[in-house]
């Protein structure tokens, strides 16, 4: 009884975990996307178990002119033992299938959660010395500027926005994880030792924490006269007019006026934002939650682009202001709305 067996269901779902890591040697496994304004359709780069594909090329060009190295897949050792390696686990799984036992079980999950983190590591290592190992003799050289992708999300690098998420692969060898790890819970009945109360309210109270995290969008500071606004592409100089909206995907629009914000969501409905944020009327260059902000409209509010809309944090001195200009208070879903 030391070794007991696993069941029968478990093992049917073994199988099934074989099948995806089989399945994702065939498919791309990540996908960074570029997008810039030259290059409206984007740009996609698809890393798969033993090949890079996308617009490959395009890249490359690209990457020629700021001096990062150009992708070949010769280049990576890993596109030649990566499909051996996700063939190794779907055999492990085959055989744990067979054998049934749980100390098989629990080594295959162990086993490509350390994969994971080793694959992980070795995907920024690679990242990293293409993002900071520039030719020095480059077309295009930015002092201090590197051009290292995100392991995962977004980030801003010169005009292009790169986003890193996993594609079909990646998603197969999530879903096998995750598969793993609720055969692990159920096969050492876990779950009879987490319904003891107390237990259950600290996972919960964890789970909770989880959420806020995950919920939280910190906003990015504007640099004045360094960032130009997106809608009007002038220069944001007044820290007292600003905003910004942050997508779904992690990226940052900044404005130098409200209305330029408003705008560019009118023009581009397809972008899904997260959230928004406005400059505090009353305190330079400071970025409050538009949806808790108090707002004033009037032809005495000199913002930049003639949007004629400050805002404020606290709606008293919104309207104390409001008196001095002869401005109307409204609210943010009548700025949206506008």
């Amino acid at each position: 009884m030391n070794n007991p067996k696993i069941s029968t269901l478990s093992r049917g779902i073994l199988l099934l975990v074989g099948v995806l890591l089989v399945s994702s040697i065939f498919v791309p496994m990540w996908r960074i996307e570029l997008s810039a304004p030259q290059y409206p359709e984007g740009l996609v780069l698809q890393l798969h178990a033993n090949k890079i594909g996308g617009d490959v090329d395009i890249i490359n060009g690209l990457n020629h002119y700021i001096g990062m190295k150009t992708l070949h897949k010769e280049d990576f050792v890993e596109f030649t033992v990566l499909p051996y390696i996700f063939a190794g686990f779907a055999l492990f799984a085959l055989a744990v299938a067979i054998i049934a036992k749980k100390k098989g079980l629990y080594a295959l999950f162990i086993s490509l959660i350390l994969f994971g983190i080793l694959a992980a590591v070795d995907f920024y290592r690679w990242n990293y010395e293409y993002g900071h190992n520039l030719d020095p003799n480059a077309a295009i050289r930015v002092p201090g500027m590197s051009y290292q992708p995100p392991l995962i999300g977004y980030k801003q690098l010169l005009n292009f926005g790169a986003y890193s998420i996993p594609d079909i692969g990646g998603w197969m060898l999530i879903a096998s994880g995750l598969l793993l790890f609720i055969l692990v819970i159920k096969e050492s009945n876990l779950l009879q030792k987490w319904r003891k109360p107390k237990t259950v309210t600290v996972l919960l109270f964890l789970l909770s924490l989880s959420f806020l995290s995950c919920a939280k969008t910190e906003a990015v500071p504007i640099k004045l006269n360094v960032d130009n606004c997106e809608f009007c592409k002038m220069s944001i100089a007044d820290g007292k007019y600003g905003s910004e909206v942050i997508t779904q995907k992690g990226r940052v629009y900044k404005f130098d006026d409200i209305m330029c914000m408003v705008n560019y969501g009118k023009e581009n409905p397809d972008t899904k934002i997260k959230a928004y944020y406005v400059h505090n009327y009353t305190q330079d260059n400071i970025l409050i939650p538009a949806e808790k902000a108090f707002f004033l409209t009037g032809v005495n509010i000199p913002s930049p682009m003639r949007g004629n809309i400050a805002s404020f944090s606290s709606e008293k001195e919104a309207k104390e202001l409001g008196l001095k200009l002869n401005a109307t208070l409204i609210s943010w879903e009548a700025v949206i709305g506008k």
